[in-house]
């Protein structure tokens, strides 16, 4: 019985007009945004090929230089671009793509592509995964709001029961019947998008396993809004009052209450302004040793303490050459005052994300936007996963230029250069982004929202079911 109504629901919804309109379009949509994104990740992947060759051939063709002055010269760090950002693009453009790696700073990304964009960009992009969040709920609203209605016009709902077939095979016919064909559309989309990634050469890091993943995260979605639709077409008067009450919901599930959340988030928890930041962070400097400054009040401490250790009474007599040692000391410091206040940044952060999966309770919008762009990589979590990995980086490498200059120069020969081979002993940055198993670990909160928003509609759809 259940597969029998399933059908007639199918059948009646191919039959409408409005449905295969609407299905032309979104599919239309769909279409064009994978393309538009594929050609745009292609035209990204080729600038980040060729900028990160050509940062490396002239980071390692520089001539002999002190290297401390090479540490000054500095190179870039380059973002890889997901291959899941074909279908959510997430905070990409809004982040930057690539960091500048120098001495005594550590600085945020540029070149952010939101930046280069005109005033139309307000209106937002034609991506997949718009498409995916905001349409095709919309879709399933068009396609189920007058499901129960056109029963009771008919007459059917009470010769259903009248045969005695049970209000939950009911339940579970109207929702296979209205959620068939969205599985359907979406599986295409998404194996369309796995086997254009897959069979695209130098596409990056493409894995199966995180394309089955996020296609699980959508129909789960999907089934959320399946069931609040059949809810309602229940629940309401008339077809006419169902889809109001709809399309409120959508207003409010996928509009107002991510904007909401996002401004009291902002309000709760704030970030400091760029000056704000800048201030404190050069304020703390100034209280640790300055690489530079022989003449600052812990450079002199720091030289106090090694004459101690080496059993030396002038800097003159150690084994090494202090001024590159005094610097690396300085960068050390510096580091860990940028790690100190980066973190605070870290902790507002954290504090939003937090109080963003409270408001997953109002809209199974946030808990799925927010898994979309984790498993395509494109969230705030793994820009930050990339800046601090390009941090080590950073340090790692002035600690080899500074120990350079320390280790082959005697104290006060600042006319020390190194040559080529320094250059290219430094490793080029490499990147490797967390797994899926690590973000599904960071996730899981929002798994459980998502899972949590289904099992109550269903329970809430079978409910309603039984009141008929």
């Amino acid at each position: 019985m259940i597969w029998k109504i399933a059908r007639k629901e199918i059948k009646e919804t191919l039959r409408e007009g409005r449905f295969r309109i609407a299905g032309v379009i979104v599919l239309a949509l769909l279409s064009i945004a994978v393309v538009i994104s594929y050609n745009y990740y292609n035209y990204v992947q080729d600038q980040h090929a060729q900028a990160s060759t050509n940062t490396r051939n002239l980071w390692t063709s520089q001539d002999e230089k002190n290297p401390h002055s090479a540490a000054h010269y500095g190179t870039y760090a380059f973002k890889p671009k997901s291959p899941l950002s074909l279908i959510d693009q997430g905070v990409d453009k809004f982040t930057g793509i690539s960091i500048f790696l120098e001495a005594h700073r550590r600085n945020e990304a540029q070149f952010i592509a939101a930046a280069d964009q005109t005033g139309l960009a307000r209106f937002g992009d034609l991506t997949p995964d718009f498409i995916l969040l905001f349409i095709i709920p919309l879709l399933i609203i068009l396609m189920g709001y007058n499901s129960f209605g056109k029963e009771r016009e008919n007459g059917t709902l009470k010769l259903l029961q009248s045969q005695g077939v049970p209000p939950g095979k009911v339940a579970l016919g109207k929702w296979l019947g209205l959620y068939m064909p969205i599985l359907f559309l979406t599986a295409g989309l998404f194996l369309s998008a796995g086997l254009m990634l897959a069979l695209t050469p130098n596409f990056g890091m493409f894995s199966w396993t995180a394309l089955l993943l996020m296609t699980l995260v959508y129909l789960i979605y999907y089934g959320v809004f399946a069931n609040l639709t059949l809810i309602i077409s229940a629940w309401a008067k008339s077809g006419g009052i169902a889809l109001v009450l709809l399309l409120s919901i959508w207003i409010i599930t996928c509009l107002a209450t991510p904007k909401a959340a996002s401004n009291f988030a902002d309000a709760l928890y704030p970030y400091p302004t760029r000056q704000e930041f800048m201030a404190d962070v050069s304020e703390d400097r100034k209280k640790g040793l300055d690489g530079h400054n022989p003449w600052n009040k812990e450079a002199k401490l720091l030289e106090k303490e090694t004459l101690e250790e080496y059993g030396v009474d002038s800097i003159h007599q150690l084994p090494f050459n202090f001024d590159g040692y005094r610097m690396q000391k300085g960068e050390e410091h510096e580091a860990e005052v940028y790690f100190k206040h980066y973190q605070l940044l870290k902790d507002q952060f954290n504090q939003q994300s937090h109080f963003y999966s409270m408001s997953a309770a109002v809209s199974p919008y946030l808990p799925t936007r927010f898994l979309s762009m984790a498993i395509a990589r494109t969230d705030y979590g793994l820009h930050w996963d990339f800046a601090d990995a390009a941090e080590r980086y950073r340090l790692k490498m002035m600690e080899a230029l500074n120990m350079d200059f320390a280790e082959n120069s005697a104290y006060g020969n600042w006319a020390y250069k190194a040559d080529q081979s320094l250059w290219e002993g430094i490793p080029d940055f490499s990147y490797t982004p967390p797994t899926i198993g690590q973000i599904a670990v960071r996730h899981l909160s929002n798994f459980l929202l998502l899972a949590t928003w289904l099992v109550i509609s269903f329970l809430g759809l079978f409910w309603i079911t039984r009141k008929l």
